[in-house]
Parts: structure tokens; sequence; C-alpha cells
């Protein structure tokens, strides 16, 4: 864990020096002005600093978390911002422009840079904590009946997570009446005594034939067997390499459920796809796996793979960064002949409490017959 802060925090020492020295100096703001950016970006960079250590060294109060937490994405997209700046600044001095114009140019770019970034930035504060409701419509092969699945991931409850957020979700989850709620991983982000308040309010989802959770990542961190257990109080059913059977016999679909391959690393809770698959019926089957690298495991057999994990990349362009481990970021694919994969963009977030290009989301799933 030192070596993962010191990286981190060289890497953001690196950007903060990148703004002030090819965005701050540059710009053509008056000498009060770039005085309180600068004020503003050091600000930034000392709640960068806090974040790291209250993350992993020691306990913060939940004001200074979401301060110290928001910096991080507050100082990517300032650095995003100074990078088109220097890029579009260049540009103007080594175009063909009259100086009048030239200087005209560099007035407006010097004004809308910061504007723009304080704008995205507080656009992507708000789009963290307002998950939009994501319809979409999957046609299975072989299913006699529609059936209406609602999903929800990587919610990491601890943190900047609060009983308001949990409540509203839940309100939604209830409003779309679906036949089962699925957790698809990455829930819990804290020790689960910790937070048993909100655990507790994920007992008013209400679904037809229940709601079920598999483990993500996250999980193995904050002791794996507590989490399962705590779910299991509430009455939510653990997949734990096993399936069950949705709907009335011959007309309804299995549903399997892996543990993530976190299990791999930790040498326990690991994911056995054969395991999970045994005993089915014959009926279409949906997968239930954190990660959507694990359909590199799937040999066969599935129609649907619910995933989650990527958070579509939260601030774009990390989706690009993503796409280097998982095979899909977001949405529907169709990965072979039968199978299909769906990963949702996360239900809340992890690290900064923002999201820029890829928006928060309650995924209403219809799985119509073919």
């Amino acid at each position: 864990m030192s070596k993962f802060m010191i990286i981190f925090l060289t890497i953001f020492v690196l950007i903060y020096y990148y703004i002030l020295k090819r965005y701050v100096n540059k710009v053509g703001l008056s000498s009060s002005n770039k005085l309180y950016l600068k004020i503003f970006l050091s600000l930034n960079m000392i709640g960068v600093v806090l974040y790291v250590f209250g993350r992993y060294q020691f306990e913060l109060p939940r004001y200074i978390y979401y301060f110290s937490s928001a910096s991080i994405g507050v100082l990517f997209i300032f650095f995003c911002t100074a990078l088109i700046y220097d890029i579009m600044r260049v540009s103007l001095e080594n175009g063909k422009f009259t100086q009048s114009r030239r200087d005209s140019y560099k007035k407006a770019l010097d004004y809308i840079a910061p504007i723009a970034a304080i704008s995205v930035s507080a656009k992507s504060l708000y789009n963290a904590v307002h998950p939009e409701i994501e319809d979409v419509l999957v046609n299975i092969k072989g299913l006699k009946q529609e059936y209406k699945i609602v999903q929800i991931s990587d919610v990491h409850i601890g943190g900047l997570v609060d009983a308001k957020f949990i409540s509203g979700i839940v309100q939604k989850i209830n409003s779309l009446n679906g036949d089962i709620v699925v957790i698809t991983g990455d829930l819990i982000d804290i020790d689960v005594e910790k937070e048993v308040d909100l655990v507790l309010k994920l007992k008013e989802i209400h679904s037809k034939y229940g709601v079920y959770f598999i483990v993500g990542n996250h999980e193995y961190y904050h002791g794996i067997d507590k989490i399962i257990r705590a779910m299991k109080s509430i009455g939510i059913r653990v997949l734990e390499n096993e399936n069950v059977y949705i709907g009335d016999d011959s007309n309804g679909f299995n549903l399997v459920g892996v543990y993530d391959t976190m299990g791999y690393k930790f040498n326990h809770h690991i994911p056995d796809i054969d395991k999970a698959m045994r005993g089915l019926k014959n009926s279409p089957t949906v997968l239930l796996a954190h990660k959507p690298e694990f359909i590199k495991e799937v040999k066969g057999g599935v129609d649907l793979m619910l995933s989650g994990h990527t958070h579509g990349g939260q601030i774009y362009p990390f989706k690009f960064l993503v796409r280097l481990k998982q095979p899909y970021i977001s949405g529907l694919h169709k990965h072979d002949e039968r199978l299909q994969v769906y990963v949702s963009k996360g239900t809340g977030f992890w690290g900064p409490p923002m999201r820029l290009g890829a928006s928060s989301e309650i995924t209403n799933i219809t799985l119509k017959p073919l």
C-alpha cells in the first residue's frame, strides 16, 4: 500500500506542477485572479494528500473526506483543461493570424478555460449522486415469457455513500417493479459493521422473486464472510458459485452467480463456473459475474452475463485505460452466437464523488422471448 501511495502522490504532484507551469503561468488573468486560482488548486492538492492518508492510514470526518475525494477529480479535470488550453495556446502562437485576432482569441480562451473546468467539475459532482434509469431490452432465445431484471452494481457503501443516497436508489428500484433485483458486486467498501444502518435499508428492496447478490473485488478487502452473512441476515440471497431457478417450472430461467476473480489472488472464495452451473434446468441462463473479463471462463450454456466493475470509466477518458483490462466497458454486447453481456456503469462511485461521460445507473432490463 505504501508503494501505491507514493506512486499516486507522485502522479498528482506532476499533474499539479503541469497545471501551474503550463496553464496558470500562461493564462492572461489579473494577478489577483491568478492568486485565487493558485490557492484553489493548492487546496485541492492538499485534499489529494489528505485522501490518500485518510483512506489508508486514519479516518477523516465525512465533510473533509468528501472534499479530499472530490479534489482528485477536480485536479484531473483541471489537468485535462490545462492540456487542451496548452495545445490551443501553442496553436494560436504558431498560427497564421493577425496579432489583434490572436490576442482576441487568446483572451477568450483565457476566460473560457477556467469557467469550463469549474462547470464540468460541478456537473460531474451532480452526476455521481443522481443515478439514471437505463432501460435495456435483451432478446433471449428459448425464453417462454417476458421477465424484468433490475440491476444495481458498484454502490460502494462506505465513506461518502450516505443514507439519503441509499434510500433514493431503493425507492427507484421499487418503482420499477422488477421480477428480480440483482446486485453485481462492490456493494460494500468498508467494514460492514460500521454501516449497519445503511445495509438495513437494503431490506426495503422488493421484487416478485427476490433480491440476489454476488461479491465483487472490494468485498474481499473488508471481510467477505461478514459481508455475506450481513446480506443473508436481511433476506438477500447470495449466489456463491451456485444457481437458482427464477419463475414457474419450464417457463422461467436459470440465475447463476459466481465469486469474483479476486478470489484467485486471495486464495479463497474462488470463482468456479462449473460448480455454479451444475444441475441447471433446460431453460435460458443468466450469469452474474462482477468483472466483464470473467467472460473468458464461460465455456457455453449462458445466454446473458450481467457485470459491473468498470464504472464505465467513471471520469472520461479513463474508459480507455479500463479497456486495457476489460473486454467490455459498458452497455449491451453480443459476445458470440448465443452469449450476450451487459456491463453496468455502476450505481455509485469510487474515489472522487464525480462522474463525467459515464452516468451512474440503475438498470431496468427486460428479457424478451425471441
